[in-house]
């Protein structure tokens, strides 16, 4: 019964975590790409914009859907239901930190402890092509079914140099299981260098890393291989029939497998939740942090200006938050179940920026130029990085 309600538990909140996170990449994502063209982003729902999120789901959700005449019907509503889903069940199966206790009870930092989690997931992510593709199709829409058929190709296409990086830190640590991984990554070389992938010998993955970075970009439908939604050619791509909660899937979709290929970098090359210095000092980092972010936040509460008079007030309620995690973070009985997974998500959130700072920086690239950088150059690059992991670790073993 324990069981149970512990799952259950587990369950919602990884929804809820998932979702909000989801909704909130959104407005960060607007944030960042309004600082990096000299502009101010959403402001006015809520302090510093930050109800957008929930004034977009009001409005999505109160849209009128439409659904367009002669339309599979079937096919055209399973395709944004299926994106979510399959989003989301990715998740499930991704470890967040240690095993902890609660109540008497142990239990593992995520929902399911698959031994073979690596391999769920690609297996997801194969069958979340066909999503798009029946969006497209069963819209009854030229542009709808040229943009599903650019990214069924896409997505196809980019899964091989992925499953390639990948398989190099399996070599490395001989397990699919993503917990086993993580294990594996722990320690750190003359007490300072950690042993994450992208360090670790006989054969440093920094390479398969980049290959990993790059195809998960195109398997998100990102810039710059944002082909299938590319409104400047095809009106809105795949999803050009879609409206309220049907469109508002896809995108929720969209974010929710960034999460989890960031999350999957993080175990694969960045040590998961090992920290990047010793215990003694990275145990002191996330409290250091915060107060540091909490004087941040005080201090511009004293700079307000006429036009930004509820920073007065936001400001200092933000500092006492702060101070708030800096105080649990050096609690004993808290610390050794954060502080990794304080860890995990730093490494996700600084991957899931990298995707946000290339969208704001990054052109499109044109359709022949992607199909050509996968097959020319990627996937070579992939196969010889493999070839030369598996060599050296036979040799070494």
């Amino acid at each position: 019964m324990e069981f149970f309600i512990i799952t259950g538990i587990k369950a919602a909140l990884v929804a809820f975590v998932l979702l909000t996170t989801a909704a909130y990449l959104v407005w960060i994502e607007r944030k960042v790409l309004a600082h990096i063209q000299l502009r101010v982003g959403p402001y006015r729902v809520g302090p510093h914009g930050l109800l957008q999120p929930l004034a977009d789901l009001i409005k999505l959700v109160t849209k009128e859907g439409v659904l367009p005449a002669q339309v599979n019907k079937f096919y055209y509503l399973l395709a944004p239901f299926l994106a979510v889903a399959l989003a989301l069940v990715s998740i499930s199966v991704i470890p967040f930190g240690k095993q902890v206790e609660v109540f008497g009870y142990k239990t593992y930092l995520e929902l399911a402890n698959v031994n073979l989690g690596i391999l769920v997931i690609l297996a997801i992510s194969s069958v979340s092509v066909y999503a798009v593709a029946l969006g497209g199709w069963a819209s009854n829409n030229k542009y709808a079914l040229l943009g599903g058929l650019r990214s069924s190709a896409q997505m196809i296409s980019y899964e091989l140099p992925l499953a390639l990086a990948i398989v190099s830190p399996l070599l490395m640590c001989n397990t699919l299981s993503l917990r086993e991984i993580a294990e594996a990554q722990a320690g750190f070389y003359f007490g300072l260098i950690p042993k994450w992938h992208i360090f670790q010998m006989p054969m440093p993955q920094l390479l398969a890393f980049i290959v990993f970075l790059i195809a998960g970009f195109a398997e998100t439908n990102r810039v710059p291989f944002d082909l299938p939604e590319a409104e400047n050619e095809l009106v809105a791509g795949f999803h050009t029939e879609y409206s309220s909660t049907n469109f508002a899937a896809f995108f929720t979709a969209e974010y929710c497998n960034m999460v989890t290929i960031s999350a999957v970098a993080t175990h694969l090359f960045l040590g998961g939740w090992n920290p990047p210095l010793p215990e003694v000092i990275s145990n002191w980092i996330p409290p250091a942090i915060f107060v540091g972010f909490s004087l941040l936040a005080f201090y511009h509460a004293t700079q307000t200006s006429p036009t930004r008079p509820w920073d007065k007030y936001t400001f200092p309620v933000l500092g006492v938050v702060l101070l708030g995690l800096a105080g649990i973070f050096t609690l004993p009985l808290l610390r050794d179940a954060l502080t990794p997974l304080f860890w995990f998500a730093a490494k996700t959130g600084a991957i899931l920026f990298l995707f946000i700072w290339v969208r704001g920086t990054l052109p499109r690239f044109r359709y022949d130029q992607l199909m050509k950088f996968t097959w020319t150059f990627l996937f070579p690059v992939s196969v010889v990085q493999l070839l030369a992991t598996g060599i050296l670790v036979a040799i070494v073993n």
